[in-house]
């Protein structure tokens, strides 16, 4: 009986117990500061919780470059303070001027002593990329991310002092002006006869024109304004004046074609127009033809354009090159495609040879120099040729010289793989070779597969491609860079040859073609420089 009388009380005292105990309290929050965004915040999180859980707790995005201090899993303490360091970065160009050099060059063209300018020296632009990182808005950091990109490269001002003349000179026909290191030169009478005419260290080469009579020069002149390839200019260069009568055409951007008007001997050009781009090679061609007047006093007429701006064919947005015949009557063209006639009364091209275009694969097209005989029956010019195994006709390394009638009848082989930079040129009549005779000179590649990169030799032709001699530079010695020679505009006093004209190592040389094959050229060269780039000879009684 006591047994069963104590177990139950037993369970009823502990239930009483058990009911009397209270329930535990919940853990204590833990106060942290978060300060972001320029204020602080009060929180309270609950114990064993991290940063990051704080930093959600608040409702607090973070940006990709935000920096938490501290970490975000590091668990939170009593009174913890939490910063939030809002990170941006910025990035900015800075330009630098790169100083141009000064040269001093010595010069058989200046009388002993004397100095000329003979290239403006313009200073060079370089740009660095800065990456500056800021901490709620302060910069903490600036530091460029490159070496330096070179935006313009610094023109050397090259100042020329005269010294004595090392050459002999040599008796000339007509006068013989030369692109000379920026400026413009002229030879009379002599080689020794010489003196600048042009002296704004600025001419660029890519128009230089001699008028028929040989008593003005169109040429082109580097721009400084933004858009602006270059510009056209008109000099009167008369020996007796004491300065060159300048005149601004003010046509912009001329990058391939601009010459004499053939119906007429001064104060009248014709020309073709470009874009100026930023991207190379610098321009878009609009391949148009547009006649300008001009008087002495500057004066300009409006533009008479003779063809609108079109797409040039394949390749067209290099340009295309125009040549009048020796009539002035008709006007030949040379682009990418095919070189033919220009119909001005329809404003048409007329194709007489179709051309496979060449791919260059860089930012430049090839078109063939076009010349016109004498007489005006022949185009002479240079032919791509297609070869066989290759993927396409326009890979072919191949490309000859060839005659083209104006009346039609297809192309006439002259010389077979001359290279792409043949350029040839026709020379005057010869009465003493016989009737309506001529010769051509051009440029024979001396690796014709690889002519795009190769040097070149002089060689002439008689005007059917017979008698091909090569006369310059000897063999073993190295070959000319491409460029256009130029004949005398008439022939020598003792024998009946021409001289032709090259430029060799950037200076002047004269080669003597004699219409015996058997007689050795003579040769010499008339300038030491070595900064001649172009060169033309004129006639003094067109």
């Amino acid at each position: 009986m006591t047994l069963r009388l104590r177990l139950p009380c037993l369970l009823i005292a502990g239930l009483l117990l058990a009911g009397c105990v209270e329930p535990s309290a919940p853990p204590a929050l833990i106060p942290v500061d978060l300060r972001v965004d320029g204020q602080v915040l009060h929180l309270e999180a609950p114990p064993g919780g991290t940063v990051d859980q704080v930093i959600e707790l608040a409702g607090v995005t973070l940006g990709a470059l935000d920096r938490v201090e501290p970490e975000g899993n590091k668990v939170i303490s009593d009174n913890m303070q939490v910063r939030v360091v809002r990170v941006r970065e910025e990035f900015s160009v800075k330009q630098e001027v790169i100083p141009f050099e000064r040269k001093l060059l010595n010069t058989e063209s200046l009388p002993e002593g004397s100095t000329l300018l003979a290239q403006k020296g313009e200073n060079g632009l370089l740009e660095f990329t800065y990456r500056s990182v800021y901490e709620d808005g302060v910069q903490v950091s600036s530091r460029p991310i490159n070496e330096g990109v070179v935006v313009n490269e610094a023109v050397p001002e090259v100042i020329m002092v005269g010294i004595q003349a090392p050459f002999t000179p040599v008796a000339i026909p007509g006068r013989l002006v030369y692109l000379l290191g920026g400026n413009a030169w002229m030879m009379e009478g002599n080689t020794g006869n010489r003196r600048p005419i042009i002296t704004s260290g600025d001419l660029d080469g890519r128009v230089f024109s001699l008028s028929l009579d040989s008593t003005w020069l169109l040429f082109t002149r580097r721009s400084d304004e933004a858009g602006q390839l270059n510009s056209l200019w008109a000099a009167r260069i008369d020996p007796q004046a004491e300065q060159p009568l300048l005149v601004d055409l003010e046509v912009a951007n001329v990058a391939h074609y601009a010459e004499w008007a053939p119906d007429a001997v001064n104060n009248k050009v014709v020309f073709s127009t470009v874009e100026a781009r930023e991207t190379a090679p610098g321009w878009q061609a609009n391949n148009d033809l547009v006649v300008l007047n001009f008087s002495h006093t500057g004066w300009l007429s409006k533009w008479k354009v003779l063809l609108e701006s079109n797409s040039g064919g394949v390749y067209g947005w290099w340009g295309t090159n125009f040549a009048w015949d020796p009539s002035g009557s008709r006007l030949a063209y040379a682009r990418p495609d095919s070189v033919g006639l220009v119909d001005l009364e329809a404003a048409t091209f007329q194709p007489l040879l179709e051309l496979i275009p060449v791919q260059t694969g860089a930012d430049w097209a090839w078109v063939p120099w076009i010349s016109w005989g004498p007489i005006g029956e022949l185009l002479f010019t240079v032919d791509h040729v297609g070869q066989s195994g290759l993927s396409t006709p326009e890979e072919s390394p191949l490309f000859d010289l060839s005659a083209v009638p104006v009346t039609g009848g297809g192309r006439i082989p002259l010389v077979s793989q001359t290279g792409m930079f043949a350029y040839p040129v026709v020379s005057p009549l010869m009465p003493s070779a016989g009737e309506n005779e001529y010769r051509i000179a051009y440029l024979q590649a001396i690796f014709p597969t690889q002519s795009e990169t190769s040097r070149y030799r002089l060689a002439v032709i008689d005007r059917d491609g017979s008698d091909q001699r090569q006369l310059f530079p000897a063999e073993g010695q190295p070959g000319l860079e491409p460029h256009r020679v130029a004949w005398s505009p008439a022939p020598l006093a003792q024998g009946g040859s021409h001289y032709v004209v090259v430029i060799y190592e950037g200076n002047l040389w004269l080669v003597e073609t004699p219409l015996d094959p058997t007689v050795a050229p003579a040769i010499r060269q008339i300038t030491g420089d070595g900064l001649a780039s172009r060169v033309l000879w004129g006639s003094l009684n067109p």
